[in-house]
């Protein structure tokens, strides 16, 4: 017996004597620094964040990008016009056909060129459409950063169907490449007005269960309210758009604020929504009222679409004209624009993409200083970005 417990004596020492040493390596001036990503679930792609820590409180923090660059602002550059909307749909994967609106509607006004009214109306609804494809993923996947799965299984299920309606339409359900100079590549198929409109009403009973079993959880109203809060004055500093803007109390939308030619939300009624407090659940809940919002603009485009042609008259083999266009426009994820410099050739001679993601994570050092370890994720979360909308 007395052997036994001199080995346990001595174990018990060992083990004391590593905690110990263990102890004294972490306390040190600087904290610990802990690394998220770059391949992170919370991370929504290859994003690394940096946070220095004092215990379990961020002290800094920084956003480590480019893991997964592809170069589109140069790849474009030895493509004809046409061909530029197959590589630029994929720059928000989630979102894909709303990115290839900007860049047309900004060839179109070097050209001078106007889609017609039914035209304009099925790119809306196109548009709008793959916002829809775009949030109810996010409003699902919240819940999976909280450990709830039940909420993404809704999503992806519901989600289906508005991207069968779009896969009916442009043959693509990821990456529609759909988007013409001057209009569309086809018209809409037979029946396909009546299936989005039940669609609609699918998603809108998805955003009240949503609602019900996220919105309503003690649970997630506990870890997002009051947590990452951002003022309207920081918001704007930052270049923030979309709904992480609007979360912030800041009434401003380009689909009614920016006199975007070639789209027909002017045509429809809606809402702009907008939240006071400017926390991770005021961003949630923003987006949960917008894909509302959403499915009611396109049962109006739906309604109201006129007849009539689906392409201009524009020549064969596209040239624009030499001259520069900045075209910004509302998508999924918050401002989008292409800067396009044309030399009069058959592709662009430049172009600068201003990507809402990019801006949207650069409020991250400031926002994530003096918050606590768990409180990252469901912050990321909240603010909602692409990889590829970030490293284009």
């Amino acid at each position: 017996m007395t052997a036994i417990t001199e080995r346990q004596q001595l174990a018990y020492a060992e083990r004391t004597a590593a905690e110990v040493r263990v102890n004294v390596e972490l306390e040190t001036d600087e904290g610990m620094t802990l690394n998220i990503g770059p391949q992170h679930p919370a991370t929504h792609g290859t994003l690394r964040i940096i946070a220095k820590l004092d215990g379990e409180q961020v002290v800094w923090a920084d956003v480590a990008p480019g893991y997964m660059h592809r170069g589109y602002e140069k790849l474009v550059e030895v493509r004809t016009y046409p061909q530029v909307t197959t590589l630029v749909n994929r720059i928000d994967w989630l979102g894909s056909f709303a990115n290839e609106v900007p860049f047309i509607l900004a060839a179109e006004q070097l050209m001078e060129i106007e889609a017609p009214p039914r035209a304009r109306h099925i790119r809306t609804i196109l548009f709008e459409m793959a916002r829809l494809a775009n949030i109810v993923l996010f409003l699902g996947d919240l819940g999976v950063q909280l450990g709830a799965v039940t909420p993404a299984f809704y999503a992806f299920r519901d989600r289906e169907h508005v991207l069968d309606q779009i896969e009916a339409v442009t043959g693509g359900r990821f990456h529609p490449n759909f988007d013409r100079i001057g209009g569309l590549k086809d018209d809409l198929p037979k029946g396909w007005i009546a299936d989005t409109k039940a669609v609609m009403v699918r998603i809108r009973g998805f955003c009240d269960e949503i609602e019900t079993l996220l919105f309503g959880n003690e649970i997630f109203e506990t870890r997002t309210r009051g947590v990452g809060v951002i003022p309207a004055r920081v918001a704007l500093s930052y270049g923030l758009s979309g709904a992480n803007l609007r979360a912030s109390g800041v009434d401003w939308d380009l689909r009614r604020d920016g006199g975007i030619a070639g789209l027909a939300h002017g045509d429809v009624d809606w809402k702009v929504w907008t939240h006071p407090d400017g926390d991770s659940f005021a961003r949630c809940w923003v987006r949960l009222q917008e894909t509302r919002e959403a499915t009611k603009m396109i049962d109006q485009l739906c309604d109201g679409l006129p007849g009539g042609p689906i392409m201009a008259k524009v020549p064969r083999i596209i040239k624009v004209p030499a001259g520069e266009a900045y075209v910004e426009t509302e998508n999924p994820l918050g401002a989008m624009g292409y800067y396009v410099v044309s030399k009069g050739d058959l592709g662009p001679f430049r172009v600068k993409i201003r990507s809402a993601s990019f801006n949207n994570v650069s409020v991250v050092p400031w926002l994530l200083r003096g918050v606590y370890v768990p409180d990252i994720i469901t912050i990321l979360a909240s603010l909602y970005f692409i990889l590829g909308d970030i490293d284009r």
